[in-house]
């Protein structure tokens, strides 16, 4: 019979930001009690198994709390290095920053990313000096459609650049967030 599962929300404690769900039965709930580190269950592989193990990715638990039907868990954490297998900061990342963190650590043949990724951050860079002055004429001068597309185009290559540098968009969100704090208090 399989152990009975409850729902593990994982935040960092630091910034609020949901990181991940996972699942915990009453082993892996011990285990990071004990630990100090999470530990869930994983339904796909049927085991333990501590977050991190192979790819040192680790969260330490400042806060373990169970919801009011003890039901749902939350740990509140200090995570060292990404939360999500496709080394995205969340796993609820958007969907492009996923596709594009994949295809830059796995470096498929025939990739566009990994082919940037591969020639550095100065190539990326590059293609977004590009797409940056194709997306300011278009919105000066061209159909909204184009400016649409031309937006696309920089917005995909903003992730790719921030992909080659091993940054995540997390950073990007957090130093709009502190402007706005700063602006509040002018």
């Amino acid at each position: 019979m399989p152990p009975e599962l409850r729902a593990a929300i994982v935040q960092d404690a630091g910034s609020g930001r949901v990181l991940m769900l996972a699942w915990m039965d009453d082993e892996a709930l011990r285990l990071t009690r004990e630990t100090g580190e999470a530990h869930f269950f994983s339904r796909s592989r049927g085991r333990l198994w501590r977050k991190g193990e192979t790819s040192g990715h680790t969260l330490a638990v400042e806060e373990l709390r169970e919801d009011c039907d003890g039901d749902a868990i939350l740990l509140r954490v200090r995570p060292a290095g990404p939360a999500c297998h496709m080394g995205a900061v969340s796993c609820f990342a958007p969907w492009l920053w996923r596709r594009v963190a994949e295809r830059a650590m796995e470096r498929p043949e025939g990739s566009y990313v990994a082919s940037l990724v591969e020639e550095g951050p100065a190539a990326s860079a590059r293609k977004l000096g590009e797409e940056g002055l194709e997306a300011a004429l278009a919105g000066a001068a061209e159909s909204d459609e184009r400016v649409v597309e031309e937006l696309a185009d920089l917005w995909f290559h903003s992730y790719v650049l921030l992909a080659a540098r091993g940054l995540d968009p997390a950073a990007v969100e957090e130093e709009l967030a502190r402007r706005a704090r700063a602006a509040e208090t002018r």
